[in-house]
């Protein structure tokens, strides 16, 4: 009986898709590339999350960031750092194991390289492009905030 471990959460992937775009006269850059992140809308209620799911016992954490932005962003690219984790609440996976729902999130950064013009969730969620500012009061979840600005942004400055 000691050797028992209590579980305290699930772990998530999720990928944080984005581009680069040339900027025009109503962005906020003189010149130069403009950064946008891919959003989707949510399926249970207001505000945009990120593409995000489990993984199968057949694949990879990453390979699965890449699979669910294919299955609900309808995006390819190049799947290119691990961000970070984080870790946050969900009432859809409240059970005996874990009564707050504790859950924890990888997140990779994802360069998007080809959008899809259909795609498996497409009845049931759309595509936003955002400026990063627009992302920021966009976020259905402060945890998800939090992965944006300290994380993804902070990632993209070191990598530019």
């Amino acid at each position: 009986m000691s050797d028992l471990v209590a579980r305290t959460g699930r772990l998530q992937q999720r990928c944080i898709p984005f581009r680069y775009r040339n900027s025009n006269e109503a962005d906020d850059v003189k010149f130069g590339k403009v950064v946008e992140v891919l959003m989707i809308t949510s399926t249970s209620g207001p505000g945009l999350l990120f593409p995000k799911g489990g993984w199968e016992n057949d694949e990879t954490v990453e390979e699965a960031a890449v699979r669910e932005a294919i299955e609900e962003a309808a995006v390819r690219g190049d799947l290119l750092d691990f961000i970070g984790f984080y870790s946050f609440k969900s009432k859809t996976h409240q059970d005996e194991f874990s009564p707050e729902g504790l859950c924890k999130a990888a997140m990779f950064a994802l360069l998007v390289k080809e959008e899809l013009s259909s795609w498996p969730e497409q009845s049931t969620r759309m595509r936003n492009w955002l400026t990063i500012p627009k992302a920021l009061q966009s976020c259905r979840h402060e945890w998800m905030k939090d992965a944006l600005e300290n994380g993804f942004c902070k990632w993209l400055a070191q990598n530019k």
